[in-house]
């Protein structure tokens, strides 16, 4: 069957941090729906040997990327146990080891303390069903050369996760709700390698607020039955916030959040092989 030949192939890839050939050079109708069928047979696979969802990731939310990517829609994939980690006071170190043409993306990244409601386009509200809010780092990674693929190849590729470092989380205070919306779209980051600043960004590149990435997923999911709706509990990063950047071993990056009190920016070591 393609999506469990798809599926094997892009799992081994992931863990042996290698290219695979075009998957739409060989199946020209591959298409969305395709893309997330590999992506459910991926969960049952990593689930298989262990690896438990502990979230999502959502993806190319930051439409000023679109073009540089192909991108015409952001894409969601689970983030693992095995691959969210947690900086302690603000730092934290990651080997690159079997990662594939790695990429830096500073976040924003929530708890759910309750599933997100399904077309709710209010940030205000979205921020009830949330417990914290926190700076992180994904990793993103692109198993096909170059980063050249289509839309849906993206989507069954992991939606490009590979890891998340997720900072000190501040906790929402529900009578401040107000606040918190307008700091989390205002907010303003910058990204610096070996302490050189190499882009800024804003809250409002998430879909035009990070809260309104979880109604895409919320949304999105409603329309998926193969995969379980969003759940308490859950850590969910909402996209980059910046120009996503190549990494390698021996790096030091750095982030910056202004305009959002608590919220404290990370610092991210890379070992390894890139």
């Amino acid at each position: 069957m393609l999506t469990s030949f798809l599926a094997n192939e892009l799992l081994a890839a992931w863990d042996q941090g290698r290219i695979v050939p075009s998957i739409a050079a060989r199946f020209p109708a591959f298409n969305w729906d395709d893309a997330y069928a590999v992506s459910a047979e991926l969960i049952k696979l990593r689930g298989a040997r262990g690896e438990n969802p502990v979230g999502r990731k959502i993806g190319f939310t930051n439409r000023n990327i679109w073009p540089q990517y192909g991108a015409t829609s952001p894409i969601w994939h689970p983030v693992y146990d095995r691959t969210v980690s947690y900086a302690r006071e603000g730092k934290a170190t990651l080997s690159l080891a079997n990662s594939s043409q790695p990429l830096i993306e500073p976040e924003i990244a929530f708890k759910l303390r309750a599933p997100v409601p399904v077309n709710c386009k209010d940030p205000g509200e979205i921020l009830r069903c949330i417990e914290w809010v926190a700076p992180s780092f994904e990793i993103v990674c692109c198993h096909f050369a170059d980063w050249k693929c289509t839309p849906a190849e993206f989507a069954a590729d992991f939606s490009l996760h590979w890891r998340l470092v997720v900072g000190t989380p501040v906790a929402v205070d529900a009578t401040e709700l107000s606040a918190l919306a307008a700091q989390l779209r205002d907010c303003q980051i910058t990204l610096s390698k070996n302490d050189a600043v190499m882009d800024h960004g804003k809250g409002s590149n998430a879909l035009d607020h990070p809260a309104l990435a979880l109604a895409f997923l919320a949304d999105i999911l409603a329309k998926q039955p193969a995969f379980d709706p969003l759940a308490a509990g859950e850590i969910v990063t909402t996209g980059t916030l910046t120009k996503a950047l190549p990494v390698k071993a021996g790096e030091t990056w750095q982030s910056c959040y202004e305009g959002l009190p608590g919220v404290d920016g990370l610092t991210l070591i890379f070992t390894g092989r890139s």
